[in-house]
């Protein structure tokens, strides 16, 4: 039974001037299995006709809600849905990415349903990547690489404990927000091995790349991550060239100790 009040998915899809790729990403959603669910197309104003694709769908269907008005990017826009989700576990769809086949969401509440998690991850496939992106992750493994947003579902009380996408981060918002919860031990996740969407190549934060993220990235990752990983590896991250330098004399004095060790041998 659909409930438009209170639905177990909220799908967001942030728009802008995306008149030619809205109709399959959103086309992706409502033919999902799953049904309970609710649309938001949070829309920055556009001035193509990407309203009216999407006014039209609404009109056809009531799980569809479109709300337009303009925004200080895409991270503003998800940051307004969230307000406006009703859906127990929040998805961010972007405009020219899709849902990998139609039974997605029926696995991902069946999964859920067994095992409930604040947060739930699992694949995406991308040529961008030459196939699957990008498996289960590790703290380690969250410094080098961002699990893409595309494969996330958010409970709705993830933003109630993490805050809202900080939107000094133009282009990697996402990443910093994924750092928050997957770092915090009040929070609970779990990967799953399914591949969630087909993610485009060529979206906001593939092709921008963001300067302030990237100088505060090694602070924020030390600062939330101290007493999960080893002191070693924050050093390697805060000292790389100095940790090289102390390795490689070491390496050295090793060398000569065993060098030493091998000419005691001979002469006795």
């Amino acid at each position: 039974m659909l409930d438009n009040q209170h639905p177990f998915f909220s799908i967001i899809i942030p728009t802008y001037n995306v008149e030619g790729l809205l109709p399959r990403a959103l086309e992706s959603v409502l033919i999902q299995d799953f049904e309970d669910i609710e649309v938001i197309i949070m829309d920055g104003d556009s001035s193509d006709h990407t309203l009216a694709i999407a006014n039209r769908k609404s009109n056809k269907d009531s799980r569809v809600k479109v709300f337009s008005e303009k925004d200080n990017g895409i991270y503003d826009a998800m940051n307004k849905a969230i307000g406006i989700a009703k859906g127990d576990y929040l998805f961010f769809l972007g405009s020219d990415d899709v849902f990998y086949d139609q039974t997605i969401l029926s696995q991902v509440y069946s999964s859920l349903a067994q095992n409930p998690v604040h947060v739930l991850y699992g694949n995406v496939y991308s040529d961008r990547f030459n196939g699957i992106y990008d498996g289960e992750f590790s703290v380690e493994k969250l410094y080098f690489k961002n699990i893409c947003h595309q494969s996330i579902f958010f409970s709705n009380t993830v933003f109630k404990k993490t805050g809202l996408f900080n939107l000094k981060y133009k282009a990697h918002a996402d990443y910093d927000h994924n750092m928050k919860w997957f770092l915090d031990k009040a929070i609970t996740f779990r990967y799953d091995e399914m591949i969630i969407s087909n993610y485009a190549d060529g979206g906001f934060s593939s092709i921008n790349g963001d300067l302030v993220f990237k100088k505060n990235k090694k602070l924020l990752f030390v600062w939330r991550s101290f007493g999960q990983v080893s002191i070693m590896f924050l050093l390697k991250i805060l000292m790389p060239k100095r940790l090289n330098n102390v390795c490689r004399v070491f390496s050295k004095v090793k060398r000569s100790m065993n060098v030493d060790t091998v000419k005691t041998k001979t002469h006795d």
